[in-house]
């Protein structure tokens, strides 16, 4: 990289953001602290940066006082940690002002996290964001030395999602007069996920399997080396298949041998981090298991339901599993298992003492006494503060033998809580 690129790339990305559109997200930054926003490509990161600019913005700063910087930019080339001071002195050599900083994909910048802790030492205002989970990793977090807030970025939520809809839940009776549009907006994002920019694109589809192939490709194979590209594309595929069940490495491993792609248990223990890392996919363990269990044998989720049906053929149930499992890690990270010990149910939230089952319908007699029953029985051992079933459309009050109550939500309703 040369000084005139960078102040060229400087200038032209104040202009761009100064004119750019977005939609509001509800997530707040505190004016004193550092962050580093992490998660799925496309999730939204970079948009918050513009949302935090336009923050900055109507509080009276300038635009000239944003170093906004995006280091996927295909302008460049291999961007080395001197570069990053390249940036720095470029914008110093433009304008007279100590500037907010914002890196936006900086995770391929080998020791992107030594100018960083510099910067936060040097007291200037710094944001950051990138797609992959090794910028969590203790060394990392050694370096930065708790200087920077680590802010995790899901796709929309769904009150989110209404919001792009011109649906404002905050609006006294919004859930009442506009329950008709609430329902209608359910079926796309239950259907294609929240990632912002498949928004308002009519082929989402086609978009979401390309941003698919961009992960599989960049974020996976190119990233680390991975020679079994059939077996990790059938990995993922298994996984998308038997989303609502635990896998363990040995059940995994012996499923994609099957078919040919021999793979052994190291392997698989290997792909399904960088699956984790490359924010594709969310783990969850069984709260009452022994510790390798846990490790073992875990539940795997999708963080989209755009990116989970691309796998899928009978998707309704799997699907709406899927969002309850991605919206419990975006309200309590950290905290959501599931339970297995004679029975499962599908989710506990530690920190709230909440028991969840996802069931699309519990009309059916044999269903609704299934789904009651698991719940009864954990409330035997873990005497959970609540106990829940979400389904697809139904709501309803129940009881267990022992005279619990289980509240019946329907998926709607239940996003909006």
């Amino acid at each position: 990289m040369n000084k005139d690129l960078a102040k060229v790339i400087i200038a032209e990305n104040q202009k761009l953001i100064s004119d750019v559109k977005f939609y509001q997200r509800d997530y707040q930054f505190d004016e004193h602290l550092n962050y580093v926003l992490v998660g799925l490509r496309r999730a939204g990161k970079s948009y918050l940066l513009y949302q935090q600019i336009h923050t900055l913005l109507q509080q009276g700063h300038d635009i000239s006082e944003i170093l906004y910087f995006n280091f996927e930019d295909d302008r460049l080339d291999s961007v080395k940690i001197e570069d990053l001071d390249l940036i720095k002195t470029s914008y110093e050599e433009m304008f007279d002002t100590k500037p907010f900083i914002f890196l936006d994909e900086v995770q391929n910048v080998e020791g992107w996290e030594k100018f960083a802790r510099r910067l936060a030492d040097q007291k200037y205002r710094v944001f950051i964001t990138g797609s992959n989970a090794k910028m969590l990793s203790s060394q990392i977090a050694t370096t930065l030395g708790g200087r920077y807030m680590v802010q995790e970025v899901y796709p929309y939520s769904f009150k989110e999602f209404l919001l792009t809809r011109n649906i404002n839940l905050n609006e006294k009776n919004a859930i009442y007069d506009y329950r008709k549009e609430i329902l209608k907006y359910l079926e796309p994002y239950f259907t294609f996920g929240g990632l912002p920019e498949s928004i308002d694109i009519q082929d989402k589809r086609n978009w979401l399997s390309n941003l698919f192939n961009k992960i599989f490709f960049g974020d996976l194979i190119a990233r680390y080396n991975v020679r079994n590209t059939e077996a990790l594309k059938t990995l993922i595929r298994k996984l998308a298949e038997n989303v609502k069940q635990p896998s363990s490495y040995s059940r995994l491993a012996n499923i994609v041998s099957s078919i040919g792609k021999k793979i052994n248990i190291e392997t698989v223990s290997d792909y399904l981090n960088y699956l984790n890392e490359s924010w594709l996919i969310l783990p969850i363990e069984n709260i009452v298991a022994k510790i390798a269990d846990k490790v073992t044998n875990k539940k795997y989720y999708f963080v989209d339901n755009g990116i989970l049906n691309l796998f899928l053929l009978d998707s309704k149930t799997s699907l709406l599993e899927n969002i309850v499992a991605v919206n419990l890690s975006r309200r309590y990270p950290g905290e959501v298992f599931y339970y297995m010990s004679g029975v499962e149910v599908d989710f506990y939230v530690r920190s709230e003492n909440i028991a969840i089952q996802v069931s699309y319908s519990i009309a059916d007699a044999e269903t609704r006494a299934r789904e009651v029953g698991a719940l009864a029985e954990i409330d035997k051992h873990l005497n959970p503060s609540r106990l829940v079933i979400v389904t697809k459309d139904e709501e309803d009050v129940l009881q267990t033998q022992k005279g619990s109550k289980v509240d019946v939500v329907p998926l709607w309703k239940w996003l909006m809580e």
